[in-house]
C-alpha cells in the first residue's frame, strides 16, 4: 500500500504517483478565486471512492448458518418474442414478398440438484426466466431465452398445493419449474397461395407461472435418534468432521447436521444429526414435524440412549413409538442401539439390567471421552454395507457422498 501524502493544493501542485489526474475546477477559476487548502488523499481513499456502492452477496459460508427446508417459490417463464410483419425490399425487384421472422421463445426455469448446496437458504422466493428476442427483418428467427437453474440440495420435494410433483433424491436430477413462453409468428408464417402479402404476425406468449412449494429432507446413511441432552451432538463430534453446538442442556441442536466418517477403503458414510425428540413429537410437540420428516431418508437409524437416567429402556419404547405414529414402519428400519455416558458412574450401574430388557447388545460408548468408539464404526460399516448390497440387489445405485 503505498504512504498517504500530504500536500498544498496550489496552482503549481504536483502529484508523484498518482495516475493520470485532471484539473479540477479550482485550477480552471485561478488561485485568486479559491483559497488554498490542506487535504489528506491516500491511494486507497481514491480506489474506495471508486467502487460502485451496493449491497454485498453472502458467502457461501453465512448462507450455510441458516439452515431453511422449507420455502415458497413464485416462477414464471420467460417470454416467447414477437413476430415481425415487414416485407423484403431490395432494388430491381418490386414485389420481394414477405420477410419478418418469427419471434425466439422463452426461456424455462428448471430445478437442478446440486451436491454442495446444503440448503434452501439461496433460494429466492421469486424467479423470473429470460426473454425470447423479437424476429427480425430478412426472415431472422428471433434468439430464445435462456435457461434459468435454481440449485436445490439433494432430497428436495417439489410440490404444488398438496399435490408432489417430483422428488429430487439424486445429483443430477432436474425438474422444469415453468415453461417458456412460445415465440411470436412473423408474417412470413402466413404466406399462402391465396394470400401472398399478408401483414398479420402474433405477439409473443407469456411464460408459465406457477406457485410451488419446495421441503427438504436430509439425504444421509444414518439418522441419530434421541431425547433432548442424550449426547447426539457429541457422538457426531467424535465420529467425524461435523462441528454441531454441544452445550450441557437440551434442544442444543435445532437444525439437522451432516457429518461423514471416512473408512480405509475410501467409503463414506454419512450420518445426521437430528434434533432431539420429545413425547408427542408426532402431535407436532417440541420440534415435531419440522424434524421428523428429515428421518424419512436414512437407510438405517442410530437410537441414542442416555445411560444415566434412571430407567434408560424407556428411551427406547418412546423414540420407537413417535417415529411409528409419524409413519407406519419407520422404526423396523434396519437399527443399531447405542448406550452414551458410560464414563458416568451411574450409566455403569444401569447397563446390566438395560442389556437384560432389551434383549439385543447395545454399544455402550461415551462420546465425551472416545470409549468404545471402534465398535460404533465396526457396526455402522457394516449397516452400510448390508444397505449398499440391498440397493444393487433393486438395480438402484446407493446414495454417494
Amino acid at each position: 500500500m503505498k504512504p498517504s501524502r500530504l500536500f498544498s493544493v496550489g496552482w503549481q501542485a504536483v502529484m508523484e504517483d498518482a495516475g493520470h489526474w485532471t484539473l479540477p475546477t479550482w485550477a480552471i477559476l485561478g488561485p485568486s478565486r479559491l483559497t488554498p487548502r490542506w487535504l489528506w488523499v491516500s491511494s486507497v481513499d481514491c480506489a474506495e471512492r471508486q467502487e460502485s456502492p451496493g449491497k454485498k452477496l453472502l458467502s457461501e459460508k453465512k448462507l450455510k448458518r441458516h439452515f431453511v427446508d422449507r420455502r415458497r417459490l413464485l416462477v414464471r417463464g420467460g417470454r416467447g418474442g414477437d413476430g415481425l410483419s415487414c416485407f423484403h425490399s431490395e432494388p430491381r425487384k418490386e414485389f420481394g414478398g414477405p420477410d419478418g421472422g418469427d419471434g425466439g421463445s422463452g426461456g424455462h426455469v428448471i430445478l437442478r440438484v446440486d451436491q454442495q448446496v446444503k440448503s434452501l437458504s439461496s433460494v429466492q422466493s421469486q424467479y423470473q426466466g429470460f426473454d425470447g428476442e423479437d424476429g427480425g427483418r430478412k426472415n431472422c428467427f428471433g434468439r430464445n431465452g435462456a435457461v434459468l437453474y435454481i440449485r436445490v440440495p439433494v432430497g428436495t420435494l417439489v410440490k404444488e398445493g398438496n399435490k408432489v410433483l417430483a422428488d429430487l433424491s439424486r445429483p443430477g436430477d432436474e425438474y422444469i419449474a415453468a415453461l417458456g413462453g412460445a415465440g411470436g409468428k412473423g408474417n412470413r408464417f402466413f404466406l399462402a397461395n391465396d394470400n401472398r402479402a399478408p401483414v398479420t404476425c402474433t405477439p409473443g406468449q407469456p411464460g408459465q407461472e406457477r406457485v410451488l412449494f419446495l421441503e427438504l429432507k436430509t439425504m444421509a446413511h444414518a439418522g441419530l435418534i434421541g431425547l433432548p441432552n442424550a449426547g447426539k451432538s457429541s457422538l457426531l463430534r467424535a465420529i467425524s468432521n461435523a462441528k454441531p453446538a454441544v452445550a450441557a442442556y437440551p434442544f442444543t441442536t435445532l437444525k439437522p447436521h451432516v457429518g461423514i466418517v471416512h473408512y480405509e477403503d475410501h467409503q463414506q458414510v454419512a450420518v445426521a444429526d437430528v434434533p432431539g425428540l420429545v413425547r408427542g413429537a408426532h402431535w407436532n410437540r417440541g420440534l415435531g414435524h419440522a424434524f421428523l420428516r428429515h428421518i424419512e431418508r436414512c437407510a438405517f437409524l442410530l437410537f441414542v440412549l442416555d445411560l444415566s437416567v434412571p430407567q434408560p429402556w424407556t428411551q427406547l419404547d418412546d423414540l420407537k413409538h413417535e417415529l411409528d405414529q409419524y409413519e407406519k414402519g419407520l422404526s423396523s428400519r434396519p437399527h443399531a442401539i447405542i448406550a452414551n455416558k458410560i464414563d458416568l458412574p451411574q450409566a455403569r450401574a444401569n447397563l446390566p439390567e438395560l442389556q437384560a430388557r432389551l434383549g439385543t447388545k447395545a454399544i455402550a460408548l461415551s462420546a465425551a471421552t472416545g470409549e468404545n468408539l471402534e465398535e460404533l464404526l465396526l457396526c455402522l460399516k457394516e449397516l452400510h454395507d448390508r444397505h449398499v448390497a440391498a440397493e444393487l440387489r433393486r438395480g438402484r445405485q446407493p446414495l454417494r457422498w
